[in-house]
């Protein structure tokens, strides 16, 4: 898994397109467009990281995804 996340952050780090921050947002538009992290728990307890995935963040537009898979869950 470790090996799977240090590829993807290689080739974040590479990227020139990285599309541009939400400056009408003003927790946003103080945000490093540079930055870079992701976290994988797995069910096991296991955790795994690269990149900034301990740096603190707005959650302002990826809270939308929980919103859809807590009303998702409950309809099943």
């Amino acid at each position: 898994m470790q090996h799977i996340l240090n590829e993807i952050a290689d080739i974040m780090n590479l990227s020139t397109d990285r599309g541009k921050v939400a400056d009408y947002i003003p927790e946003l538009a103080e945000v490093n467009l540079n930055q870079f992290g992701i976290s994988v728990a797995l069910p096991t307890g296991q955790v795994f990281s690269v990149g900034c995935a301990q740096q603190l963040f707005s959650i302002q537009s990826i809270s939308k995804v929980f919103s859809l898979t807590a009303g998702i869950r409950k309809n099943r």
